[in-house]
């Protein structure tokens, strides 16, 4: 037991221990998120492989916790536009040079998580929800750290890495709303994309 506890304190995640993040976590979502948690150890493991001094951008391949692991580790949110959400549904993200692409993709390896039961039975959604005992689940999201992750080199497609023109801000002629002008005659939600009934 005593060595356990004493790995346990060595695991970082960015600048915090596992129990800090696990705090920062709970502060930022409400309750102690197991996939913002396991996020934090993925993007700790791609900032690891990145070479220092860039500027970076970050893609998550899903809109489920990911993201939120992004934002508290990294300057990469979704509003100053450094994080891009990609949803393919996959359990992954990746850092990149915003010049030249080249970047690290960290996704959840899961043949490595077969050793872990309740991180296997929350992340294949086995079992309801309500039934996962979070703090065994925590401990093998700890116990796992980042040997649950698969690391990769990558390099970004070059129509990613294309800085969005937005123009200048016009008045929509329907709804009286300033918007970028892409062009098009009126704003995007007048012409149909609006969210709203």
């Amino acid at each position: 037991m005593t060595e356990l506890r004493s790995k346990q304190k060595r695991i970082r995640i960015g600048p915090f221990s596992f129990k800090e993040f696990t705090k920062v976590v709970t502060r930022f979502h409400g309750f102690p998120a197991p996939g913002v948690i396991l996020g934090g150890i993925m993007v700790n493991a791609a900032l690891k492989k990145m070479p220092s001094g860039i500027l970076f951008n970050a893609l998550s391949e899903t809109a489920k916790c990911l993201p939120d692991a992004v934002q508290l580790l990294t300057p990469c949110t979704a509003g100053n536009g450094w994080l891009q959400i990609r949803n393919l549904g996959r359990f992954a993200l990746a850092l990149y040079d915003k010049k030249t692409g080249k970047g690290i993709r960290v996704s959840l390896a899961p043949s490595r998580i077969e050793d872990f039961p309740e991180l296997k039975n929350w992340y294949y959604k086995l079992i309801p929800k309500e039934e996962a005992d979070t703090e065994r689940l925590l401990a093998s999201i700890r116990e796992g750290g980042s040997s649950l992750c698969r690391i990769q080199e990558i390099h970004i497609q070059p129509e990613i890495l294309l800085k969005v023109k937005r123009g200048k801000r016009i008045i929509c002629p329907q709804c009286q709303e300033a918007y970028p002008d892409g062009g098009r005659g009126s704003c995007p939600a007048c012409l149909g994309e609006s969210p709203y009934e």
